[in-house]
């Protein structure tokens, strides 16, 4: 930085406030400070910077000296309690609050006090507080709009939010609890407004935040913690945003909600950021993910849902042993942020590891209290459908959809311990048994479409599979599977590609071999539309359902046709070859290579040709393709080199030349 002339220092440091350069102004400040150490202007200035960087703690470290060193001054005394109660150090600023003994100060002091026991979760006393406050001042109303949030009761307290922004006009945090509100009230389209509301005037009012640009592919240096970014309530609007979209199954868009927030580095995200990153990018960097949300467990303070999230995404991952080490480590957040539904079903999930019977029980049991209750929502949504109130109806319908999300969970958690021991009858016996709550259910008809497809229960498996799939033909209607991204937009590709497979399968199974062309001819359309509107996008359906109905031949023996149905099912090997398809493939040759070496099968030398002339392409163009997705958590990895297609490629067409004998 240029030397400043003696005389220029105060006008350099305004000139920096004045620009948002806080930073460089406490560099210039400290310099002075250990000239002067008891500078009154440096330290005033001091606090002032920090509290507009969000350094909440030096801020208060200034204020503390300041009101040590002028305790006649009543303003140092408020800010060095607002600088604690921002730094989360709230028995202090209680403290620090009492002292505000003069009477102008009064009004300060109670709403402080009650946004500290608001923040401590002390809500009784947070309201205590509060009624000694006018009825017609904007704070009590904004505060108390708080309190009925926590209360869950969310159409009262935006009422609140309402009313106080017609008398402080537009507030972006206002706008965000708004949002909030019908976030929680499961009302997506009014949150979105209110929402687009603070992104649009954020873009307008503040162009040097750079909002959106990090999405377009921009690398821009961090904005920083600033009081700015505070006030604007971009980061809470972007998080909100992504919460929506996720919720909606419309995972890319959240993830542009994400990067569309104003650049920060990774060490000045707040908790809520990293909570969102990792959930959304699990799929990803599962690895990185872990880590977050394991970080965020160690803090002070954390979104509430990482505790639940966390054992969930873990026991998603078979990492059982670590779930029930962190919930044993923090049996003291079990009852603050795990619902008895949660706790329990984690519990017998845990179970399933070491007592599969005992978890059985569980999960019945849990089962029993679900269906009761499902009865019951049921008849409230018989007699709401009298009433004709659309609102009502609406909310009773969305509980009774939420249990029975619920049931489905706990059900096929029950199933799952059976279909791991391959007992394909007894996992049907559970489906059968639930008929009654899960029959309109996709999820739950797929599941039972699977387990009659793995009995070779063909004719019957048609019978689920084909209406889940024939909602998606012409695009026009949507099915209910949750993880479905028909939502978005529809299409048939929209379908997992296995279940397509299965469908095909069944199809030739039973003779249908029309329905089979047909549906294959669908899914080849849509995705020769979809090369035309992005010529490098992978998409492997067709290619997975050739490779499913390949493997169903060669099972059957049918080599022949089976490895030439696979081989050209890879055909443009730059788009069709992947970690999916690729294992596939591979089962099908080990399987033909074990067959060979018993000499159990004999192969013409014009497939073994092909065989080998496959096994080349997929060395060229495998060598950026991994052969394995690595699980997240692996102490021991995979040779980088080994983990590709192009080296187990050239394992094959070594074994190949062993079986055959061209080797020797």
């Amino acid at each position: 930085m240029t030397a400043i002339k003696d005389g220029e220092y105060t006008a350099t440091i305004y000139k920096l406030i004045k620009d948002g350069q806080y930073v460089e102004a406490i560099h210039i400040l400290n310099g002075q400070l250990q000239k002067h150490t008891k500078s009154r202007a440096a330290l005033s200035l001091m606090g002032y910077c920090y509290y507009h960087i969000q350094d909440f703690t030096n801020a208060a470290e200034c204020y503390e000296q300041l009101t040590q060193l002028h305790p006649e001054v009543e303003e140092y005394k408020v800010y060095y309690a607002q600088s604690l109660y921002k730094a989360g150090a709230y028995p202090e600023a209680t403290k620090a609050s009492f002292v505000l003994d003069n009477p102008s100060s009064h009004t300060k002091m109670v709403k402080l006090q009650a946004c500290i026991k608001y923040c401590e979760e002390d809500y009784s006393a947070a309201k205590s507080m509060l009624e000694q406050l006018p009825q017609d001042d904007p704070d009590y109303i904004y505060n108390m709009g708080c309190l009925l949030y926590q209360d869950g009761k969310y159409e009262e307290a935006c009422k609140k939010f309402m009313s106080a922004m017609q008398v402080l006009g537009y507030v972006p945090a206002l706008s965000y609890n708004i949002a909030l509100c019908y976030y929680n009230l499961k009302n997506y389209d009014q949150a979105h407004k209110y929402i687009g509301e603070i992104i649009e005037r954020g873009i307008k009012d503040h162009p040097e935040l750079s909002v959106g640009l990090t999405t377009e592919g921009i690398d821009l240096p961090s904005v920083g913690n600033t009081l700015v970014l505070q006030q604007t309530a971009l980061i809470e609007a972007s998080n909100l945003k992504a919460a929506i979209e996720y919720q909606l199954k419309n995972i890319k868009v959240a993830q542009d909600a994400l990067t569309d927030m104003p650049p920060r580095s990774e060490e000045e995200l707040d908790p809520v950021t990293l909570h969102n990153q990792a959930l959304l990018n699990m799929d990803t960097k599962p690895s990185e993910g872990f880590e977050k949300l394991a970080f965020l467990l160690q803090q002070p303070s954390f979104p509430p849902v990482t505790f639940g999230n966390l054992l969930l995404l873990y026991c998603k991952h078979e990492y059982f042993d670590l779930a029930a080490d962190v919930l044993a480590e923090n049996a003291h957040l079990t009852y603050k942020f795990l619902s008895p539904y949660m706790y329990e079903f984690l519990d017998a999930l845990l179970t399933c590891q070491t007592a599969p019977e005992e978890a059985f029980r569980k999960f019945d049991e849990m089962n029993g209290k679900l269906t009761e209750q499902l009865r019951k929502l049921a008849k409230q949504l018989q007699d709401v459908r009298l009433v004709r109130e659309d609102e009502v109806q609406k909310k009773a319908l969305q509980e009774y959809d939420l249990m029975q999300e619920k049931y489905i969970v706990v059900l096929m958690a029950q199933a799952k311990i059976y279909w791991n021991r391959e007992n394909f009858q007894m996992v049907e016996k559970i489906f059968r048994k639930s008929v009654e709550v899960c029959n309109e259910d996709d999820t739950w008809k797929l599941n039972v479409a699977h387990v009659l497809f793995m009995q070779n229960k063909y004719k019957e498996a048609i019978g689920f599979y084909e209406p889940i799939v024939k909602k998606h033909y012409d695009n026009v209607e949507q099915c209910n599977i949750q993880e479905c991204p028909c939502k978005c937009k529809p299409s048939i590709l929209n379908v997992s590609a296995v279940v397509l497979a299965n469908l095909c399968v069944s199809y030739i199974m039973t003779n249908q071999n029309e329905e089979a062309e047909e549906l294959m001819r669908k899914i080849e359309k849509e995705e020769e539309q979809i090369s035309y509107d992005d010529p490098d996008k992978k998409v492997f359906h067709l290619c997975i359902v050739n490779l499913v109905i390949g493997t169903l031949y060669c099972a059957k023996g049918n080599y022949d046709f089976g490895i030439s149905r696979v081989i050209k099912s890879l055909e443009p090997y730059n788009k069709k070859l992947g970690t999916d398809t690729w294992f596939y493939a591979k089962r099908c040759f080990l399987s033909l290579l074990e067959n060979m070496s018993k000499h159990m099968v004999m192969l013409r030398d014009a497939v073994v040709q092909e065989c080998i002339q496959f096994l080349e392409h997929c060395e060229a163009y495998g060598k950026e393709v991994p052969a394995i997705i690595e699980q997240p958590l692996e102490e021991i990895h995979t040779h980088i080199g080994k983990n590709t297609v192009t080296y187990e490629a050239r394992l094959l067409k070594a074994l190949f030349y062993e079986v055959i004998g061209w080797n020797k």
